[in-house]
């Protein structure tokens, strides 16, 4: 139980990330498909990616271990010390066992509770804010937070997938959080939204069941990521923009007394629309998808983890996590370091 009267505070003690060596940057693109790497750079902003290297082991549970292993180092935490561990991913090795079951063995975290939810790009953001209602409950102490995918394995690299293709990469990023005693720390306001009628505009078919209405079944298509871009693309211009303001309201807060805006990486474009509307700096809004894609679940943290490595994160700083993605979904989580 906490010390505290009331609910107690929930800090963000490490950071770690993970990504893959191998780099697929855009004139490996034009070498597959019918693109350039001018055409890409201009309606994504992305010049690189990363791909996992399945074919020799590399695989969603493995860069969580190491994304995770990092965050622990950081935070000065042992993996026996976690009493919760929890993955946010749409790509785990196999239906069972989960990602977070694997790692929690692999890191000898002991018989802790350790499971898998998927949100698509929204799942870390979600499951940040799941974590800090469950340590101010009481019932944890320490959790680690992982997002995580190796998207690429269901890209058609031909020109028929090319809207996909030109897009995502893998990657993780980790969080260690633990109760604090400054009941000032931890999530503020946060919001999470799902919109299963948009869920025909992003979507990974496994069989003939799974194409929606309206959408002819191609056996060619399973097991690729099918999206429709200009849905998706407004969408998320609106969401995204919706979701900041509305998160803003909740906290009685302004954008600029928001220190770092945390955003998933999906599009340069997106983002660069929110900065213009709520007149974020460029200091506040960090952009790394031109170097890593967008890395879905491990979108979050890794820009999290970026910030911290370069000591732009500091204790009582307010930032604001921010994600869209396939369900549809959408969501915020605004802390107080």
């Amino acid at each position: 139980m906490s010390d505290t009267i009331g609910p107690p505070g929930v800090e963000i003690i490490g950071s770690g990330r993970c990504l893959p060596d191998y780099k697929l940057t855009n004139a490996d693109l034009e070498e597959c498909m019918e693109t350039s790497s001018e055409w890409i750079v201009q309606r994504t902003g992305i010049s690189e990616r990363r791909r996992a290297d399945i074919a020799n082991g590399e695989r969603t549970s493995t860069i969580s271990i190491k994304a995770i292993n990092a965050a622990l180092a950081d935070a000065k935490v042992k993996a026996s010390e976690l009493d919760l561990l929890l993955v946010a991913t749409m790509t785990p090795d196999s239906p069972t066992p989960s990602i977070g079951c694997i790692v929690a063995n692999e890191i000898g975290a002991g018989h802790i509770g350790a499971m898998d939810i998927n949100a698509a790009c929204s799942g870390f953001v979600f499951t940040l804010s799941m974590a800090d209602a469950m340590i101010r409950s009481g019932a944890y102490k320490t959790i680690g937070v992982i997002g995580a995918d190796t998207i690429t394995r269901f890209i058609d690299y031909s020109t028929a997938g090319r809207g996909a293709a030109i897009l995502f990469g893998d990657g993780a990023g980790a969080l260690i959080l633990r109760r604090s005693n400054d009941t000032s720390k931890g999530m503020i306001a946060h919001r999470m939204h799902s919109d299963g009628d948009g869920g025909k505009h992003l979507f990974i078919p496994s069989s003939e069941l799974d194409f929606p209405e309206g959408v002819p079944y191609d056996e060619s298509l399973c097991n690729t990521v099918q999206m429709n871009g200009k849905a998706v693309f407004k969408f998320a211009v609106n969401k995204f923009q919706q979701v900041i303001a509305d998160t803003l309201d909740d906290a009685g807060l302004t954008a600029d007394e928001v220190d770092h805006f945390i955003c998933h990486q999906a599009n340069s474009r997106i983002l660069e629309s929110a900065r213009e509307r709520f007149g974020i700096p460029q200091e506040k809004l960090l952009v790394n998808i031109d170097i890593y894609g967008n890395t879905v679940a491990g979108s979050v943290p890794l820009v999290f983890a970026e910030l911290a490595e370069s000591d732009r994160i500091r204790p009582g700083d307010k930032v604001m996590f921010l994600a869209f993605g396939a369900g549809l979904t959408w969501g915020s989580s605004l802390w107080q370091l």
